[in-house]
């Protein structure tokens, strides 16, 4: 009887200490991305988690966004997350999912190239959806989800080296 009764308890603190964490948010902020330009936050950490805002081609040096290019434009966007993601002591490495919103598909190619010279092993999940408009007349803006601890293979071929 005392043996179920401290297993009960045992789950009971187990319980309240997951839910505790799960409601524990610590906001994100790198002076090296750009400000938010809303009521939101570069990032959220939760847990092992961080969620990460889209960010579009905003310089944070000068606050202006660089459209001059897809190419420039997309390395400032990726330029953007790393920041958030280093403000948080992550990297590309630990991103399990993205979202890439673009303004014309027709910059698929583009994006696909340059999204793989910072995503070159273990790509992260991800989507790529063509939308109206992007704030700021931005042609691509990327989201993101990382994870600090290193992730357990699911399938034969992706083991951890």
């Amino acid at each position: 009887m005392m043996k179920k009764f401290l297993i009960t308890i045992f789950f009971i603190i187990a319980g309240i200490t997951v839910f505790a964490q799960s409601l524990n948010k610590q906001v994100i902020y790198s002076d090296k991305a750009p400000k938010a330009i809303g009521p939101y936050s570069q990032g959220i950490m939760t847990g092992n988690t961080l969620y990460l805002s889209g960010q579009i081609a905003i310089n944070p040096e000068t606050g202006k966004i660089d459209t001059t290019t897809i190419e420039n434009e997309i390395r400032q966007v990726l330029i953007n997350l790393g920041e958030v993601l280093k403000a948080a002591e992550m990297s590309f490495d630990n991103v399990v999912k993205t979202t890439i919103y673009t303004t014309d598909l027709r910059h698929f190619k583009t994006i696909n190239t340059i999204y793989g010279e910072y995503f070159k092993e273990k790509q992260p999940a991800r989507e790529t959806v063509q939308v109206v408009a992007l704030p700021g007349k931005a042609h691509v803006e990327i989201s993101g989800i990382a994870v600090k601890k290193p992730l357990v293979p699911v399938s034969p071929g992706n083991e951890e080296e």
